[in-house]
């Protein structure tokens, strides 16, 4: 318990840090002369440097475990950030958040990873993620309006120097209060040895669908809230409908009886949840988007402990980095293409419809049982 504490501190520093720079990147970038649509590909490059990172970081956790990609990941973006206070042209932002996604891909399924070893019951597993998903949401609830606020009082080169060294201090307390035995373990071995030995997942990757289609549709959300109004919002007003995002996922996170439903149920039910929102978005003009935001954080809440389950489940408790490195690369293509198809398609059907279908089809698509109304995913299959 005392692992998972201080692995809760350094996520919520970590998630505020980064959270801080949703409102401000997208002004940050328009005030370096960026257009529309470079501002998409800006979002989205940070997503798709994920994937090498993801790559590596799946076979190197599970091998090494996770507090030495934890402690690389925050220091060197902090680094980074340090950096990006003296940006002074569009394309060196752009390549300054490309390596940034490269070396944040290790930390989410290392600290995923790191939490889920800590315990082999189920429900306490699940308790595990949905505190990971409370600190997450606590840190986002507060970050987005805070950045605004840094950025009204220093500007962006202050903000950016601020979050910067706040990473590499949460970098340090990592190094000095980790456990250096942090590889993941499993008590089970007969039942992951033939996964282990062959490099396989015990699950078929359509499951990857679901975090695809959830990213592409945050990245979308994500790319169209500060441009509304023609890019006329204020700072401070799209930092505060970003917090209501998080506010909504707080109170289905802090709900830890849903932890005992079925992840199957919980995960239907938050896709669909999910992709109602987003009709409303694109439909509904008359209703406040504020409501509707919040709304799309409870299901927000609901659905990502429970995926995070889902997936425990199904692996068995073996090959946790692999498993958490897949999900984390679904969410990068899935957040490299969101921002990227929203930009190019906005003037022409709105991208919160295209978001709504998406999820829709994925809900679809995926099979369930009727006697346990939970997803049935083949075992053995990888294709």
């Amino acid at each position: 318990m005392k692992t998972a504490t201080w692995l809760y501190m350094f996520l919520f520093l970590a998630f505020f840090d980064l959270h801080a720079q949703y409102p401000v990147l997208t002004p940050f970038a328009i005030s370096l002369g960026a257009a529309p649509t470079f501002i998409g590909w800006m979002m989205g490059i940070y997503a798709l440097t994920h994937l090498p990172g993801n790559l590596i970081a799946g076979g190197l956790i599970d091998k090494h475990g996770s507090r030495r990609y934890i402690i690389f990941s925050l220091t060197a973006a902090g680094i980074i950030l340090l950096l990006q206070a003296h940006v002074q042209m569009p394309w060196q932002l752009l390549v300054l958040r490309s390596i940034s996604g490269f070396v944040l891909a290790f930390l989410s399924p290392a600290c995923l990873a790191l939490l889920a070893s800590l315990s082999q019951d189920k429900v306490i597993q699940g308790k595990y993620m949905s505190g990971h998903g409370v600190v997450h949401t606590l840190a986002s609830v507060l970050s987005p309006a805070a950045g605004a606020f840094i950025v009204a009082k220093t500007g962006f080169s202050g903000t950016f120097q601020s979050l910067g060294w706040l990473l590499i201090f949460t970098g340090l307390m990592a190094y000095l209060t980790l456990p250096k035995s942090s590889a993941l373990t499993n008590p089970d071995r007969a039942k992951t040895t033939k996964i282990e030995t062959s490099g396989a997942l015990p699950f078929s990757l359509r499951l990857y669908l679901i975090p695809f289609a959830i990213a592409c549709s945050q990245g979308i959300l994500f790319f169209e809230i500060p441009l509304r109004a023609n890019g006329q919002a204020s700072i401070m007003s799209t930092g505060l409908l970003f917090s209501a995002v998080s506010l909504g996922a707080l109170v289905t996170l802090s709900m830890l009886f849903l932890n005992h439903y079925s992840p199957g149920k919980r995960v239907a039910i938050g896709i669909l949840g999910f992709a109602l929102c987003f009709y409303a978005l694109a439909a509904a003009n008359q209703l406040p988007i504020i409501g509707i935001l919040f709304m799309l954080g409870t299901a927000k809440g609901l659905l990502f402990p429970a995926l995070s389950s889902l997936f425990i489940e199904l692996s068995g408790g073996g090959r946790l980095g692999r498993v958490f490195s897949y999900q984390s690369i679904a969410m990068s293509i899935g957040s490299f293409v969101g921002p990227i198809a929203s930009g190019m398609i906005r003037d022409s059907i709105s991208p919160y419809f295209i978001a709504f279908i998406m999820l829709m089809i994925v809900l679809l698509l995926l099979p369930y049982q009727r006697k346990t109304s939970s997803i049935d995913i083949p075992t053995g299959a990888n294709t």
